[in-house]
């Protein structure tokens, strides 16, 4: 028995047991825990193509189901922290008590996404749209700023239906969206090569050093606005 080719796929049930355990914690609205459940599912889907790789093990197996994990962690997770923010929100478009139920477009968009992701030849070394669990540690950081924040304006403003509904409609479409958008895979050992990804994460690192929580839904905004300007600028020095 080939131990090596079972170890993947394991790391990837291990993403997929974070974010049952993070949805649980999402029901309770304990969402500080299932924030750090997320992140450690999202490591693990980090790592788990990282081992395919290495132990050259890749297959049509390991691709569905790394998406049927993310479909948990990165799918119905932030979908059900939405429907929590829209139901303790604001009114100030309707009291009706089906209007949290469409922060579940986040998941049917994840879900288009990672789908779509399959199927897509293109996205192998780079992605198309923002990755799922990029979109999940945004949804997620979203009740945390609410709760560590001292700005009265923020809290206002992510308390709002209005702008809770245009968060969740602009999700699903940046999901889908046709942006190209870099990866953070390292394939080759050059300054060169990976200038953006140092650039990035950098600028990731100081984001949440100073803003802790909040730096989080910079760090992916950053993240799309820097894979933009590369596609204008081509600052990973490839030809466009």
């Amino acid at each position: 028995m080939n131990i090596k080719k079972h170890i993947p796929n394991s790391i990837t049930l291990l993403n997929l047991f974070c974010g049952c355990i993070a949805m649980v914690f999402v029901s309770n609205q304990d969402f500080e825990i299932a924030f750090f459940f997320v992140f450690l599912g999202i490591f693990f889907d980090f790592f788990d193509g990282f081992f395919a790789r290495l132990f050259k093990v890749t297959g049509e197996l390991g691709l569905q189901l790394d998406s049927l994990a993310d479909m948990v962690t990165s799918g119905v997770v932030p979908g059900s922290v939405m429907y929590y923010l829209l139901l303790n929100s604001q009114h100030d478009i309707s009291n009706c008590s089906y209007i949290p139920f469409l922060g579940f477009v986040i998941t049917m968009g994840s879900c288009y996404r990672l789908a779509f992701f399959n199927i897509d030849t293109r996205q192998t070394d780079s992605f198309i749209g923002l990755p799922t669990p990029a979109n999940s540690l945004f949804m997620l950081s979203l009740p945390l700023v609410i709760k560590y924040s001292d700005s009265l304006f923020i809290l206002e403003l992510l308390t709002s239906q209005w702008v809770l509904l245009l968060i969740t409609a602009f999700s699903a479409y940046i999901l889908n969206a046709e942006i190209p958008l870099f990866s953070l895979k390292i394939k080759k050992f050059t300054l060169k090569d990976n200038l953006l990804q140092i650039v990035f994460l950098t600028l990731s690192f100081l984001l949440l050093v100073f803003f802790q929580y909040a730096g989080v839904p910079m760090v992916i905004i950053a993240y799309v606005l820097l894979s933009v300007v590369n596609n204008r600028f081509s600052l990973d020095g490839k030809t466009k």
